[in-house]
């Protein structure tokens, strides 16, 4: 039975999935049933490497970081995840491959999760499920190449400036020293990136 509360905490995921196709009232209640909240505390694991990814997760609440471990055994963090994203490692969820990098919560968070079977019945089970899998894997796609591309092609200080785009509303929820991992710097190399975009605005 799907209740006015569990519609309520569902409000988010249906609005995203809304924002990319039509779902009727049947498949909203349809959809709802197939998500089932879990909470993690700060420094839990959505995911570790060497697992396979079993859940597609939406954050209700919360924070997320992607990070992967380098050559040197140091963490690189290359990913953020916020409210009302999705997150997972799709390349481990669509093929049961061991995962090769790590989701971690940096906040105490709830999350919406839907297995790989029940993301299925989703796609079988609602009338625009297969257009709603097939505009989400463009996303990604377009997503990932974007990604590479900055990796390659931008310098540390366009990546920042690329963070401060991506995420205006996290500065104050990221440590400085995952912000200097994401964008591929250590932190003075960050903090002097900084002062000097500080000292451009001055003059």
């Amino acid at each position: 039975m799907i209740t006015c509360l569990t519609l309520g905490m569902h409000q988010r995921v249906i609005h995203a999935i809304e924002n990319i196709i039509q779902l009727e009232a049947a498949e909203k209640a349809f959809v709802t049933s197939l998500f089932h909240l879990k909470k993690y505390d700060r420094q839990d694991y959505f995911l570790r490497e060497g697992q396979v990814c079993k859940a597609v997760g939406f954050i209700n609440h919360g924070l997320v970081r992607y990070y992967a471990i380098n050559a040197n055994g140091e963490e690189q963090t290359y990913d953020f995840g916020k409210e009302n994203d999705f997150m997972c490692n799709y390349s481990s969820f669509l093929d049961h491959s061991p995962s090769a990098s790590n989701i971690q919560f940096m906040e105490d968070s709830e999350v919406l999760c839907i297995s790989h079977e029940d993301l299925q019945r989703l796609y079988s089970g609602v009338k625009q499920g297969e257009r709603f899998g097939r505009l989400v894997c463009e996303q990604l796609y377009v997503y990932a190449i974007k990604k590479i591309a900055s990796l390659y092609a931008d310098s540390p200080e366009q990546r920042y400036l690329q963070f401060q785009e991506d995420y205006p509303d996290l500065q104050q929820r990221i440590p400085q020293y995952y912000v200097s991992s994401f964008v591929g710097v250590k932190p003075p190399s960050l903090s002097r990136i900084r002062k000097r975009m500080a000292s451009r605005q001055i003059y």
